[in-house]
């Protein structure tokens, strides 16, 4: 087994890119194990909705990163706390769904540390009853990863704040995140430490003691098709938000001085296939027009205000703010 050295990088899309890049790039016949941590980043599961995993408004004003990863399983809310772990290895009949064979090892380095981790369940590492590791794995063409989170000093509060669902929003046909009581590792060390010196250590005892890491160096070149990677998948709209399954959307909301609206949205693919708008509100014009323009865009609020950037909207609904009705939409 040899450790991919990431240079210690925070970016969470660039961290899923090298690790997609080491599973299907790298030598297929080597063992690699990869840690990364990132700035504030929410991480969707495969088969998730992505709009219903979070909260919206809050990612947006507090610049969390959205994406998606390869792997199924429940959307994750990662900080510079969190220390991840990968191993990409040979996909066989002894591996996949063998949570226990890639979980040993840094439940095994945790209880050096004083840390009285166990494995629950299918793929959660506990602590005392608390979840301090969630799972998930990936494999494709005879290779596969297991990967999973630590959570060794992770801002819990904003666990809580980013995951946030609107139940009244949606009716989604995806799966849905399983909540968690969750705990940080840091407050259970036998000695305390910084993340470093905990990824640190966990190294050495992973490795069991030997003098000098097996360490794979990135080069340039591996470097740049990692970007490209980033820049193709992880950071694309069609990817974190596209690959949604389908869902739909109703907001009511009665404004003063305008009325009821009732909007209605089926949203397939991340776009808006289907809209109607109904409600006691007087217009000059038919509303059928704002429905028309909606269609086929992105359900996100940068590409909904796009649409509707021309109209006057006191034409179809009397007196309502621009903002209100993007708020409504969203």
């Amino acid at each position: 087994m040899r450790y991919i050295d990431n240079q210690d990088v925070m970016d969470g899309t660039l961290n899923l890119a090298l690790e997609e890049y080491a599973l299907t790039a790298l030598d297929r016949e080597q063992t690699y194990l990869l840690f990364y941590s990132m700035h504030p980043t929410v991480i969707v599961g495969k088969n998730q909705n992505t709009l219903e995993e979070i909260n919206a408004e809050y990612v947006r004003a507090h610049g969390v990163v959205v994406t998606r990863r390869l792997s199924g399983g429940g959307a994750v809310y990662n900080d510079e706390g969190d220390l991840s772990f990968s191993f990409i290895t040979k996909h066989d009949a002894n591996s996949f769904h063998n949570y226990r064979k890639f979980t040993e090892p840094v439940i095994r380095a945790l209880r050096d540390l004083g840390v009285p981790a166990e494995l629950s369940g299918r793929n959660d590492i506990l602590v005392e009853g608390k979840k301090v590791s969630g799972n998930a794995q990936f494999a494709t063409r005879g290779r596969m990863f297991s990967h999973g989170t630590l959570l060794f000093d992770v801002n819990l509060d904003n666990v809580e704040k980013a995951l946030r669902v609107h139940p009244e929003k949606m009716e989604s046909k995806g799966v849905k995140s399983v909540r968690s009581r969750v705990t940080n590792i840091r407050p259970y060390l036998r000695r305390d430490m910084d993340i470093r010196e905990f990824k640190q250590v966990l190294l050495e005892r992973i490795f069991d003691g030997l003098p000098e890491i097996p360490t794979y160096r990135l080069t340039e070149a591996d470097w740049q098709a990692v970007r490209d990677l980033a820049e193709r998948r992880y950071r694309n709209w069609d990817w974190v938000y596209g690959q949604s399954p389908p869902f739909n959307v109703r907001r009511t909301r009665y404004i003063p001085g305008v009325g009821l609206l009732d909007v209605r949205l089926y949203v397939e693919r991340g776009r808006i296939e289907q809209c109607r708008v109904y409600g006691d509100f007087f217009g000059e014009r038919d509303v059928s027009e704002i429905e028309q323009r909606l269609l086929g865009r992105r359900y996100d609020p940068d590409d909904l205000a796009a649409a509707l950037a021309d109209v006057d909207l006191r034409a179809y609904f009397g007196a309502l703010d621009r903002a209100e009705w993007l708020r409504l939409l969203y």
